[in-house]
């Protein structure tokens, strides 16, 4: 029986901190259940925003444990907390789009929008919409204002009609004198960017704005003297009955609609109805103020879509590539165990059904979509000395004169595996930071350093124990306290003027360390000054060359009859069954876990014939780019791509050629006919 070979560790906790990473620099928290309503991905802001301890989210949680955990605090009200959770399960099981507004203590408003997902489970977004609902209340005390300034103006007409009554002449002036007031008054009712009618207690419209006509496609005229419903149609009166009720009972009311207008478009409003009194008390209309918010509508809608898509998209990017990796794992042991058993009943009453199944599941992981699109970084050695003398150069000339630069590094050599680029850029950002720290000048210092870290180190830098190369960049400006090095780390989070920079350089070197398999740290206090470390893998010239000599004598093995095969493959088991397949065919092999390997080992073994790789690799090249690198130094070379996902990958240069792709998981017989299909 086969044994088992779990996946790379390293490639899975790297690509999970890639993913969770992006999902916690989401400001609307988001989960994702799955149909038996368990936790599959989260991200910090659920937690922060609901005030859920750390602790209770993990793969695999249960979502009941979160509404218990509401429920006995209280967030749903009083009640039995038994039946309260079990209403909600029973709600959540439905798997139906749902959107409620949850108040919360402290007076935090909370939208909950879920979206169901394909067979069963759900996303769901959580936004803090205080501000908006604050919005709304200073609307509705600046309408209360407006109304009291109308029963003081509606008074001073009747005081006024009173004294009309007793000079004919007075009266006539006072007339004319309101005539023209009311004239000025229609032109600015009209003018203004607002939608304002009055109706009274029978819902007859009794006035109307230029801006409230054209909303329903009417002249003015043409809205005055008739009812709501006939205005605006059996739907949106449907709609906006229960609310125009309760106004005409007394409440101030506000609410949102949508309807489709003359061109057939959807548009939305959010009126505000205010109650007119009598004399008695009683109510005789209303005053209608409504704004369009369409606009705001479609934008939220486009950003919801737009964060869905991001949320799935990182969770589903690279699903396809690893999945098809696992499946040509499984694939190819069990196709090794059927033929090295071929007359095995027992073998092959468990053994079939279970190819049957993983290429069914090959063949709908070809069916995901791609949402995810990444830049992979350029990695290379890099000399930290010299980087940084030659970013001296440029900062010299960007750093004004009252801040000092100095640079400290070690006499002996400093190489890091990184790509050069993004490094500069990040140094530039961090001393662009420091000098932005020192408006009144200062000392700003460079240093690199060798350092080796151990399990009791690591802690500081969230990195794996060994050699790095610690880049640091330190001032003696202003500093920070512990609450903005908590937030520093955070896209768009920033405590310079309005203007003066986006929040996102310290974010974007974090991201690059990450990435690159390194760490960031930052050491500051308020009035102290500030220090920035970078670290990063160190490397050198001796282990580059111990790994090729290995390769140069695994090529030099005698009695070669067919091509020696050169396989390039990140995941090691991957790589360990198409070497098997390979072997089996009757075909030598070398192996390379990246671009850079392979084509020192294709410089080193002029006996490879074939170069198989894979199209998908991390590093700067890919395997297209490496196939064609390959083909210009060694043009006797034949090259063969092989990918678990391809969907959505840049094609080959106009003019290039385009090696052949053969599909993740495949058989021995497709790799065979791929291979004498090279070389017929």
């Amino acid at each position: 029986m086969p044994s088992h070979f779990p996946p790379d560790p390293h490639q899975t906790h790297y690509r999970h901190e890639l993913l969770q990473a992006g999902l916690d620099r989401l400001d609307q928290g988001l989960t994702v259940i799955d149909g038996n309503l368990n936790i599959v991905a989260w991200n910090k802001a659920f937690l922060q925003l609901l005030g859920f301890p750390e602790e209770m989210a993990f793969v695999g949680a249960k979502f009941e444990s979160f509404i218990r955990f509401n429920a006995e605090r209280g967030e749903y009200g009083p009640g039995d907390v038994d039946a309260l959770v079990a209403e909600r399960m029973r709600l959540a099981r439905s798997f139906t789009p749902h959107y409620t507004e949850r108040d919360r203590p402290g007076g935090q408003i909370l939208a909950v929008r879920g979206e169901p997902l394909p067979y069963n489970g759900f996303v769901t977004l959580y936004s803090d919409i205080t501000v908006s609902r604050r919005y709304q209340q200073q609307i509705q005390q600046q309408n209360a204002e407006l109304e009291n300034h109308v029963a003081e103006r509606t008074a001073e007409l009747q005081s006024t009609n009173e004294r009309l009554v007793m000079a004919d002449d007075a009266n006539q002036r006072i007339t004319e004198a309101l005539r023209r007031s009311e004239e000025n008054l229609r032109l600015i009712t009209d003018t203004v960017p607002a939608l304002i009618a009055y109706f009274d207690d029978q819902e007859i419209y009794r006035y109307v704005n230029k801006g409230y006509a054209d909303w329903f496609g009417h002249a003015k005229e043409d809205l005055v003297g008739h009812t709501i419903h006939d205005i605006v149609g059996d739907e949106v009166y449907d709609d906006i009955s229960r609310h125009v009720k309760r106004a005409l009972l007394g409440d101030n009311v506000s609410y949102e609609y949508a309807m489709r207008n003359a061109s057939g478009r959807v548009v939305y409003a959010r009126s505000e109805l205010v109650p007119e009194l009598d004399a008695q008390g009683r109510v005789a209309g209303c005053f209608v103020l409504s704004v369009n918010i369409t606009d705001l509508k479609n934008a939220q809608a486009a950003l919801v879509h737009a964060q869905k898509m991001e949320a799935v998209g990182q969770l589903t990017g690279g699903l396809a590539h690893d999945f098809n990796n696992l499946l040509t794992v499984v694939i190819g042991n069990l196709v090794t165990l059927h033929e090295r058993y071929p007359d095995d009943p027992d073998i092959g009453e468990y053994v079939v059904p279970a190819l049957k199944a993983s290429r069914r599941g090959a063949s709908l992981i070809k069916r995901l979509l791609a949402f995810a699109r990444k830049q992979p970084l350029t990695p290379r050695r890099v000399s930290i000395s010299e980087l940084v003398s030659d970013s001296l150069i440029l900062l010299k000339r960007t750093l004004p004169a009252h801040v000092t630069l100095t640079a400290l590094s070690l006499d002996e050599p400093l190489f890091a595996m990184t790509d050069a680029q993004q490094l500069e850029n990040a140094l530039l950002n961090l001393a662009l930071n420091a000098r932005d720290a020192m408006p009144e000048g200062g000392q700003l210092a460079i240093r690199a350093t060798r350092l080796q870290l151990d399990a009791s180190q690591v802690g500081d830098f969230d990195v794996k124990p060994g050699c790095y190369v610690s880049l640091s960049v330190s001032d003696t400006g202003t500093g920070m306290d512990a609450a903005t090095q908590a937030r520093a780390f955070e896209p768009f989070f920033t405590t310079k003027r309005f203007g003066s920079g986006s929040g996102l350089g310290l974010s974007m070197v974090y991201g690059f360390a990450k990435q690159s398999g390194g760490g960031i740290r930052i050491q500051s206090a308020l009035g102290a000054g500030c220090v920035v470390t970078v670290v990063l893998p160190c490397t050198s010239e001796e282990l580059e060359g111990d790994s090729q000599t290995g390769a140069q004598q695994n090529a030099n093995q005698p009695g070669v009859e067919r091509p020696l095969v050169l396989l390039v493959e990140d995941d090691p088991d991957v790589r360990r069954v198409i070497r098997l397949q390979l072997v089996g065919l009757g075909y030598p092999v070398i192996e390379a876990d990246h671009a850079a390997d392979a084509l020192l080992l294709l410089a080193s073994v002029p006996s490879v014939g074939v170069l198989i790789s894979d199209l998908v690799m991390p590093g700067g090249k890919d395997g297209r780019t490496l196939c064609l690198e390959a083909s210009q130094s060694a043009p006797h070379v034949k090259t063969l791509l092989i990918s678990g996902y391809s969907e959505g990958y840049p094609a080959a240069p106009v003019g290039a050629p385009s090696p052949q792709l053969l599909k993740k998981p495949f058989t021995d017989q497709e790799l065979r006919q791929a291979l004498e299909g090279l070389m017929a």
